[in-house]
């Protein structure tokens, strides 16, 4: 992965521009008859500003007839018409800037919902390569910008083709040589705008990751502030986020400053041909070919038909940075979602607990594997208890277990069957999981311990909560169970949070259950009445224990210890300190 100062380096176009737009284009298909109405509403407005020019050149032709031979009426009713076209383009205009925003918005809506169900479908190796800040970014920041486009640059392309195309047959119909005379600006604009394009575009895909890279980083140092803190590198990590914005500011300002230049560039070519126009029509007009009144509608039809040139040049930059965030988008979309069911997969009903693990090897990195020939039996009701040195692939067991990844070689059995014979859904939903890592959401206590088990009652919540020892403190808040808790927990203690994830567990009837340091963050005296607790919730379950205290797995029916991704012993409590082996060795390093 680069650095932060090699990020910039990086140039890369977008790989499939096209697609991307007829993916854009299909969203917005879903609102297909209210774009058709606004695409004819825009049309009918370009016809309001086309009539106006024409009407407004025969008003000055029969203004400019000569003293007594002005027509006042044929001037007044041209004068009216020019006003109601103008006025009615402009209403029109209204309407379909009103109504695209809100397709826009529309639009946006759908895209981020795609995006945040294929986010539900996403396996957790996904999560462990990006970076949560970056998957926040495309929901977030590139969706806004593809809405914005949708709102505002496709409507005003279209009408600005229209425009271009009936300013162009209108000219052709005043006066061809005035049309020669500004027929070399028309392909030297295409070309530059082309030209710039092609620059542009690969400078806003790498605006957009880089932006992504930025919230990226915002996000993991924001949830990492105590410890920041705590080690004193405030100023390392504002050193890191400051190149890292000096990056993203540098990204931008390649990228806008790049397309500033396009519109000034072409009104400047614009300009010139204007030039020609009035040097030409000049010359016409002294040889009789023309009348004021033709060049005046010409002069506008000419500034008609240059503006949306000018138009599109200005946004095509928006437009390149609306596709690279909409591939950005469109690359999640796309990713390989997690492992599914296969076709005769049947529903683990009742789990009985047998589970094996037969010769299973499997690496996160191809080349680099955890765990190798790994084998596990447990029978219905038995407690396996895992431990080892950090690294040794505890952990890795029990992502095998739930199949949040699926083994290399080797297969996992429950109740005699292969997992992947089973459905994702019924095989998770066989297990209850209480984590080091607790996780509780925005909502009340109550909410969060009956999260696994829909309609629970008020008394198996509390009983819950009291077999879990949380019950007492829950009391003492002011809404008791209704008390809301903050985004993450932010206003309850880790001890607090991981008791409340424990009452989940004890809540969710499973089969098995799967405690990862389940009483890490709570104090001795209530780790030991949670223990209490605990051995009535692992009652008649095929409980599997990831432990760091050697204290409180004595009791399993089997003990596993695990190095380097191979178990290099088993047995119970007693066996293990009386082989005098590598359990004795981690036993006495504890209790020494």
């Amino acid at each position: 992965m680069p650095g932060p100062g090699d990020r910039g380096t990086e140039k890369q176009k977008p790989k499939h521009a096209r697609r991307t737009l007829l993916r854009l284009i299909r969203y917005l298909m879903v609102y297909g008859w209210a774009v058709a109405l606004f695409l004819l509403c825009a049309l009918l407005s370009n016809i309001g500003n086309l009539l106006g020019p024409n009407f407004a050149g025969k008003a000055i032709a029969a203004a400019s007839a000569g003293a007594g031979n002005v027509a006042i009426p044929t001037v007044i009713r041209y004068g009216i018409l020019m006003l109601i076209a103008y006025v009615s383009s402009n209403i029109l205009s209204f309407l379909v800037n009103i109504g695209m925003m809100r397709v826009g918005r529309k639009v946006a809506r759908n895209m981020r919902r795609d995006v945040f169900n294929k986010l539900m479908e996403m396996p957790v190796g996904y999560f462990d390569r990006h970076l949560a800040g970056d998957i926040i970014s495309r929901v977030s920041y590139d969706i806004d910008v593809v809405c914005a486009s949708l709102s505002t640059d496709v409507v005003q392309i279209l009408t600005s083709l229209i425009t271009v195309a009936g300013s162009f047959v209108m000219m052709c119909i005043i006066s061809p040589p005035l049309v020669l005379c500004m027929a070399f600006t028309i392909p030297v604009s295409i070309l530059f705008t082309r030209h710039m394009s092609r620059k542009t575009r690969p400078l806003y895909r790498l605006r957009s990751r880089s932006y992504g890279e930025m919230n990226g980083f915002a996000e993991e140092m924001f949830t990492g502030q105590k410890t920041i803190l705590a080690y004193a590198r405030e100023e390392d990590i504002c050193h890191r986020f400051e190149q890292i914005n000096r990056n993203a500011a540098e990204s931008y300002r390649n990228a806008d400053g790049l397309g500033m230049t396009m519109g000034p560039t072409v009104g400047m070519i614009s300009n010139i041909g204007l030039s020609a126009i009035g040097l030409g029509g000049a010359m016409l007009y002294m040889r009789g070919i023309v009348d004021i009144g033709q060049i005046s509608s010409f002069i506008l039809y000419s500034r008609k038909f240059s503006g949306p040139i000018n138009e599109i040049s200005n946004i095509v930059s928006e437009i390149f940075s609306a596709l690279a965030a909409a591939e950005r988008v469109f690359q999640l979309l796309d990713e390989e979602e997690e492992v599914k069911d296969l076709p005769d997969a049947a529903p683990l009903e009742r789990a009985e607990g047998n589970v094996e693990v037969r010769d299973v090897s499997f690496g996160y990195l191809p080349g680099k594997p955890v765990l190798k020939d790994f084998r596990l039996k447990a029978q219905p009701g038995q407690t396996i208890a895992i431990v080892g040195h950090t690294g040794a692939g505890k952990t890795t067991l029990i992502n095998l277990l739930m199949r949040f990844y699926d083994v290399s070689d080797g297969a996992v059995y429950v109740d005699g069957r292969e997992v992947r014979a089973y459905t994702l859904r019924s095989l998770r939903k066989s297990y209850s999981m209480v984590l080091q890592d607790t996780w509780v959401f925005r909502g009340t206590i109550f909410d969060n311990i009956a999260y696994g088990k829909e309609n629970a009652t008020t008394e198996e919540v509390v009983a819950a909560a009291k077999a879990a020892h949380i019950h007492n403190y829950i009391m003492r808040l002011p809404a008791g169970y209704q008390t809301v808790i903050s985004e993450d927990g932010g206003n309850i203690s880790k001890g607090q949070k991981q008791l409340i994830t424990i009452a989940r567990a004890m809540l969710y009837d499973t089969g098995m259950l799967i405690l990862d340091e389940a009483t890490s963050n709570v104090d001795t005296a209530t780790e030991r009445k949670v223990q209490k607790a605990m051995r009535s919730l692992m009652a008649g379950k095929t409980c599997f224990i990831i432990a760091h205290r050697l204290s409180t797995i004595r009791n399993a029916d089997n003990i596993l210890v695990v190095d380097e991704g191979n178990v290099v012993e088993q047995g119970t409590h007693e066996d293990l300190m009386a082989r005098r082996g590598a359990y004795y060795r981690l036993y006495q390093s504890q209790f020494e």
